[in-house]
């Protein structure tokens, strides 16, 4: 695949989206699944005794959320909400959380240090996204038109049949 490819919507293989986009969702998908997988799966594996409520339900989510990224590697643009859901919870907890800490000299030393710092990589999740795409079928409910042989755009629903 040459360069100028990489940045030029593909209508047949990726619904109009970059492929840029699609490898980088790919990546970002690989890299939560790799990292949030071997932490939690780790704990929810080793873990002996009853579990404190809070602590299990949050490895249980983030052990089935790092499971769901493996689906988000091999369809990107399916489990884009997943990805939406990845970056809202991340700038709402950094807004809410850790911007207060930050803001008054409390974050450094401050256990939500380390959350912190980790959560800042929501900027590379933020580019993979095709915006375009996920507000038009996440948000607007359009649905992305495809190249037909013809090279006139159809859209990929189905028109209603006369009847009789």
């Amino acid at each position: 695949m040459r360069l100028t490819t990489m940045f030029t919507p593909d209508r047949e293989r990726y619904e109009g989206v970059r492929p840029i986009n699609i490898y980088l969702l790919r990546l970002v998908y690989f890299l939560v699944f790799v990292a949030i997988g071997y932490s939690s799966w780790s704990k929810i594996l080793a873990h002996q005794g009853p579990w404190d409520y809070l602590h299990g339900l949050a490895y249980c989510a983030l052990g089935t959320y790092s499971a769901m990224c493996i689906l988000g590697v091999v369809h990107p643009l399916k489990m884009l909400p997943l990805m939406l859901f990845m970056i809202i919870y991340k700038i709402l907890w950094l807004w809410i959380v850790a911007y207060p800490l930050w803001s008054t000299g409390n974050l450094t030393g401050n256990p939500a240090e380390p959350m912190a710092k980790a959560f800042l990589w929501v900027a590379l999740f933020i580019v993979a996204v095709p915006w375009k795409y996920a507000l038009n079928t996440f948000v607007l409910n359009r649905r992305p038109s495809v190249q037909n042989p013809n090279n006139s755009l159809k859209s990929d629903v189905a028109k209603p049949r006369a009847l009789g």
